[in-house]
């Protein structure tokens, strides 16, 4: 199994990151990653120096990690808690930019990890996960990881001419202990 890590960002993740955000007109995870408000977006015209000075001028976030196979930067992670801050409701997002990293369970992983870093690293009582129902293998990630469905709208969103339902996912701290006690008992 390749070496999966969540890490800080560091300089040479900048022109990787630069890459698959600006320099490309239409990346595919773009067409999975909230489609529809991309789809309305005009192509960023940011140079990857004005990106990187960009970048280098604040510090990296502790809300925010790279996903880094073998060491290299193959997206990120993020999370914002939710108003009014100190409430405990915590959203995360997990981006992976090239295909060919999909579909073998890294996101899967990525997610895991990054669910534990924010129980771990905050306050949180409860995480959530928000996608459109055309992301089945993102709702399938978060269910594997120990997510359930929390919400869903019908036909909230539209894209491409069809509705789409916009779901949540959500784990409860007190769940999550559980799932990794009854992980340990399994595995020891």
């Amino acid at each position: 199994m390749p070496d999966l890590t969540l890490r800080e960002r560091r300089p040479e993740d900048l022109p990787i990151q630069w890459h698959w955000e600006y320099a490309q007109t239409r990346p595919e995870w773009k067409l999975w990653d909230a489609p529809y408000f991309h789809e309305q977006e005009e192509p960023a015209t940011l140079s990857l120096e004005a990106y990187t000075e960009k970048l280098l001028a604040r510090p990296p976030s502790d809300n925010s990690r790279i996903i880094a196979l073998e060491g290299e930067c193959i997206g990120q992670v993020s999370r914002w808690e939710e108003a009014p801050t100190g409430g405990g409701w915590w959203e995360l997002g997990v981006l992976i930019y090239d295909p060919q990293h999909w579909g073998g369970g890294l996101g899967t992983r990525a997610l895991e990890r990054w669910t534990a870093a924010t129980f771990q690293e905050t306050a949180a009582h409860v995480v959530m996960l928000t996608t459109w129902s055309g992301n089945e293998r993102m709702i399938r990630a978060a269910q594997r990881v120990g997510y359930r469905e929390c919400g869903r709208v019908p036909e909230a969103r539209l894209w491409q001419g069809q509705r789409w339902d916009s779901v949540r996912l959500c784990v409860l701290r007190r769940e999550w202990e559980a799932l990794q006690t009854s992980r340990s008992k399994a595995s020891g």
